[in-house]
């Protein structure tokens, strides 16, 4: 099973997040991780925007893990989200997506990055994950699918 909680806090999961297109929902993410973070939303949203102008970091199967190098931050910082309603996101299955894993990282961090990245696509590629993502009923029931304990098989 995962364990994320080095990258996600429990107050790093939005259940609902709602945002009209993918442009509205990297602003959100954006902002929320700029209040966990203390960094400038606006630089953390133009970190992710200049990243999807390299190609879609959709994953498939209606998942994405937009991700960034930012200045100022000591680690990799994760955020979950699951959309109320999927967004388009270029994907490379072209499914709209709900399952969304924010992952930010010192510029000098790149095998953290990586090792980062991969662990959370692990986690998109499960497809029994993925299903109790999409179901769970709380903000506390999506963190223990994610950073690993006991309420996973409550969730």
């Amino acid at each position: 099973m995962s364990d994320l909680s080095d990258l996600l806090s429990d107050r790093a999961i939005d259940a609902d997040l709602v945002a009209a297109n993918k442009k509205g929902l990297f602003q959100q993410l954006a902002a929320a991780a700029g209040r966990l973070t203390g960094l400038p939303a606006k630089t953390i949203a133009a970190s992710l925007n200049a990243r999807e102008k390299i190609g879609s970091t959709g994953f498939g199967g209606g998942a994405a893990i937009p991700h960034g190098k930012i200045e100022g931050l000591d680690n990799v910082f994760g955020f979950f989200a699951r959309l109320e309603t999927p967004v388009d996101f270029q994907s490379i299955d072209n499914m709209p997506v709900d399952l969304v894993f924010l992952l930010l990282s010192p510029p000098d961090a790149g095998a953290d990055h990586l090792k980062a990245l991969a662990r959370v696509s692990r986690i998109f590629r499960d497809s029994q994950t993925v299903a109790k993502l999409r179901g769970a009923r709380s903000r506390d029931a999506i963190y223990a699918l994610l950073a690993g304990g006991e309420a996973r098989d409550a969730a």
